[in-house]
């Protein structure tokens, strides 16, 4: 297939409640091509599981407000269809079929008065015209496939029975049933040791490998995308600030938000004994977000003019493939990060931003209204 399967185009989902409108994505856009896998990053709150949810149809309600497009190319012949337009009876018909979601929690997932293997037939019988027993013997090759021992008696065990990562397994078992072109993984790693992470990762790819699938894997762990992602997308408060190939992220990322990610976890190559340094402040309301560039009541590097104007992502200069949401000029942001991979710290670097004038773009687009606080 040549082209991306995926393709989100200005994607916006916000949900009316008692307290106001939740802004949980604007604007959001992105491809993922078959075989390829994209990894989005953020802290809890930044949109990514709802983005993702609503590529399923599953916020869909009286109210939440879904505009922009997903164009989903399942099928070569029909061409590319959006998903967000799909009536709900053919978006089931793709939901768990083409398309398939392992979901954060496997404990909850997973009903806990079903068998396992009739869980895993139920995925096989919606989708497939098959008697119960070919489903059952499907069951029990997805649990061999996914490294499950013994599969012929674990298929008629209850998730209790199961450890964290078997249940996590179970999971990506019942998402690759009927061998999905697209596999959304949301956050497939939490609360598993290191070790059984480095399986489930290593699982994935090899799946992906002999499936040829797509995956959009949703983490706020960079080490786990750093495994396994091909591209990430850094979002904060509902939007992409910082999209590139997974190793430009780590080797040159542009956006400070992105830098204090990356500085807030654990390395092999620092120095025993230095402690991490936490993103100060907390993560924005998405009902009364900050106006400007919503991480300015956060950043180090904060600008009067970061107040009031509103960034779009830019290609940075020299590498068109790397786009970043900043309005930091790219030789500051170069010289503040070489500093800080470089040991100092956001209080000493500050300097270096002041007197940094955004791009003519951004200094065109105003944020359209006061949302919320300026500082």
């Amino acid at each position: 297939m040549s082209g991306p399967l995926i393709s989100v185009e200005d994607l916006k989902v916000s949900f009316d409640t008692d307290d106001g409108v939740v802004h949980a994505v604007d604007g959001l856009s992105y491809q993922v091509a078959p075989g390829r896998t994209l990894g989005i990053v953020g802290e809890s709150g930044s949109g990514k599981s709802v983005s993702s949810l609503t590529m399923l149809g599953l916020t869909r309600s009286p109210h939440a407000t879904i505009s922009g497009k997903i164009m989903f190319a399942a099928d070569p012949e029909r061409g590319p269809e959006d998903l967000v337009s799909m009536n709900d009876d053919k978006l089931r018909r793709i939901r768990g079929n083409d398309i398939a979601m392992i979901f954060q929690d496997p404990l909850s997932s997973l009903h806990p008065f079903y068998k396992v293997g009739n869980q895993l037939m139920e995925t096989v019988l919606a989708h497939r015209n098959v008697s119960k027993r070919e489903a059952r013997d499907r069951a029990i090759e997805l649990l061999g496939l996914v490294g499950i021992p013994d599969p012929q008696r674990r298929v008629d065990q209850y998730p209790h029975e199961f450890s964290g990562g078997m249940r996590q397994r179970v999971m990506i078992a019942m998402a690759l049933a009927n061998e999905p072109k697209l596999l959304i993984a949301d956050e497939p790693t939490t609360a598993l040791d290191v070790t059984v992470q480095a399986q489930i990762l290593a699982l994935l790819e090899g799946l992906q490998d002999r499936l040829g699938m797509a995956i959009v894997i949703i983490t706020h762990d960079l080490a786990v995308v750093a495994e396994i992602a091909d591209e990430i997308a850094v979002m904060y408060a509902g939007r992409i600030v910082e999209r590139a190939e997974a190793n430009k992220v780590f080797a040159s990322p542009q956006h400070p938000y992105t830098w204090g990610l990356l500085k807030s976890i654990p390395r092999l190559d620092s120095p025993r004994g230095e402690e991490l340094v936490p993103i100060a402040g907390r993560p924005p309301s998405l009902i009364n977000r900050p106006t400007g560039c919503h991480f300015h009541p956060r950043c180090p590097y904060v600008q009067e003019d970061h107040k009031r104007l509103d960034p779009r992502l830019e290609a940075v200069p020299g590498d068109p493939g790397h786009e970043v949401a900043c309005l930091l000029e790219a030789d500051v942001r170069a010289r503040i990060w070489a500093g800080l991979a470089s040991g100092q710290s956001p209080g000493e670097l500050r300097p270096l931003a002041a007197g940094s004038r955004p791009s003519a773009a951004a200094r065109a687009a105003p944020y359209p209204q006061s949302e919320g606080l300026s500082s």
